[in-house]
């Protein structure tokens, strides 16, 4: 990237990325300065199925993946009622990275004591990449009024489009 005339914190930020995603190579392509928790688009040009993601960053810690499943309060989705019933029609639904297209961002919205909450959707699909659409699952990414990372939130599904 240097030799390709990268600005050093470009190059900075690449190399950060790649030791947080354990060797996955990405370039932040978009950028939304918001307060204190900014928007990074990010394109990952070799992934198979999508080469979008989207981080939050500039808070604590800097960078926050939302594709990272990990993070997501899926305890609770998969305690509620509205998952279950799911789970009745779609045996095999599980809870997918979201297919990111490099132009739409996540809503925000004030959260408890003054911080910000970000309202991001996942697809909830029956067995693989290509099965059936199951509908979306919604989190709120929760921060403090410093940027501070909370954890995220569960607030419900919203049903498979009609095919």
């Amino acid at each position: 990237m240097s030799k390709a005339g990268a600005p050093a914190a470009a190059v900075s930020f690449t190399r950060e990325l790649y030791q947080q995603s354990h060797g996955e190579f990405g370039i932040m392509t978009g950028f939304q300065e918001t307060a204190p928790v900014s928007f990074a688009w990010i394109t990952y040009p070799l992934r198979a199925n999508t080469n979008y993601g989207l981080l939050l960053v500039n808070g604590q810690p800097r960078i926050v993946n939302l594709e990272n499943l990990k993070l997501l309060d899926r305890k609770t989705m998969e305690q509620s009622a509205q998952f279950q019933d799911l789970k009745n029609q779609f045996p095999q639904v599980d809870l997918w990275p979201g297919d990111r297209d490099g132009k739409t961002w996540p809503e925000s919205q004030p959260g408890p004591n003054g911080g910000t909450q970000f309202v991001v959707a996942y697809p909830l699909i029956n067995g693989c990449h290509a099965c059936a659409r199951a509908g979306l699952a919604i989190f709120t990414w929760n921060f403090d009024a410093r940027g501070k990372f909370l954890g995220t939130s569960f607030q419900g599904m919203t049903p498979a489009p009609l095919p």
